[in-house]
Parts: C-alpha cells; structure tokens; sequence
C-alpha cells in the first residue's frame, strides 16, 4: 500500500518554470509534477524572430535543469517560454510603469500573436511545440492603462497583461490557444508528453 501511494504522489515531470499558471494548467490535465525554475539568459538574439526565440529559450530552460539532474532525481523535465509579438516586435515583460504603458498603447485597437513553445527532455531526447494565436485589443485609453498598471496584474507579464485576468476587459477576440496565451498550451504539451507514455486516461482515472 505504501509503494502505490508513493507511486500516486511522485511528480511525473519536473517543470523548469516558476510561474503559477504553468504549474496551474498542468494540475489542469492532471499531471503530477514539481516545480524546479531555472534562470537563463533571455536576451533576444540579432535578427531572432519571435518564433524561433520562444522555441530556443524553452528548450534552453529544459535542458538546463535536465542537465543537472543525475540518478533517481532524473525525470522528464517541461520548459516553456511565451512572447507578445506585434509586427515582429517582441513583447517582455515590462521594465517598469512606462513601459508598460508603451506597449499597452501599441497593442491599443491592434491585432497581435502570442507565441508559446514547450519543450520537453527525458532519457528520449528533447522535443519543442510552437502554439501561435491571435488577440485583438479595443482602444484602451491612457488612464485604464494607468489603472491597470496600479493593479499590479502586468508586472511580470510578457505583453505587459494577462488574459485570464483584468485584462479580459480589453480583448475584442481571441484566436487559437487559450491556454497558450496564458503561458502553457494545453495541446501541444500533451502531444510532448505523451510520447513518453503519458495518457489522458491514466490522469482520468
């Protein structure tokens, strides 16, 4: 009895993230996993599109901590990155108020694509998903950017926003990913994950 227990409480994977959310969506779906964030370098390489910047950093995030893994601690490890994208321009998080409020009122009235990828390393190799959606803005006026900067939501958001958040108030519509937008897309992380023998039904049942 006490092996099985073991067994139902031993995480799955490990997730190279420290954002709620992430960890919030694979509870989601029912994956057993333990967070383990890692800090790599972010800075958006010469030339990089968003992309093949999202993708590069996921894989970067899994396979540094699944470098450092060794023994019995070796389990799959998740990582993934998402980006704001308008007109190639790639969106971070917001340094401060003021630029915050730079990219909320280029968003302003504008169609735009948040990139996800997720990537995944085990004893198979490491394998990356790209999810892309669209997110259309209404015209936001400068005081309910200020407003919503004050809320504290955008501070460590890419796009400087969240769309399970207060800033639903802002999105005409939505295209693609909900899940992606908000930072892991449900999808393609359970085409990752089951190629190395997750199944739905196991998490079901």
């Amino acid at each position: 009895m006490l092996q099985v227990m073991e067994s139902l409480s031993k995480p799955l994977i490990y997730l190279a993230s420290a954002s709620p959310r992430r960890s919030a969506l694979l509870a989601q779906i029912g994956v057993r996993h333990a967070v383990r964030p890692v800090e790599v370098d972010e800075a958006i390489g010469a030339g990089e599109s968003p992309a093949d910047y999202v993708a590069r950093l996921a894989a970067h995030k899994a396979q540094t901590l699944w470098s450092r893994l060794a023994g019995d601690e070796r389990l799959p490890v998740l990582g993934a990155d998402t980006s704001v994208a308008l007109a190639d321009e790639i969106m971070g998080k917001p340094r401060d108020e003021t630029d915050a409020a730079r990219m909320l009122e280029r968003l302003s009235s504008r169609t735009h694509q948040v990139y996800t990828a997720v990537a995944l390393c085990s004893e198979r190799g490491c394998a990356t998903q790209l999810s892309v959606s669209e997110v259309s803005f209404r015209a936001l006026e400068r005081e309910e950017i200020r407003a919503y900067w004050r809320t504290g939501e955008p501070r460590d958001k890419a796009g400087a926003y969240a769309v399970q958040g207060l800033a639903a108030l802002f999105i005409e519509r939505i295209s693609g990913s909900f899940s992606g937008i908000m930072g892991l897309p449900l999808f393609e992380t359970g085409e990752l994950l089951r190629s190395i023998g997750w199944r739905f039904e196991s998490a079901a049942g």
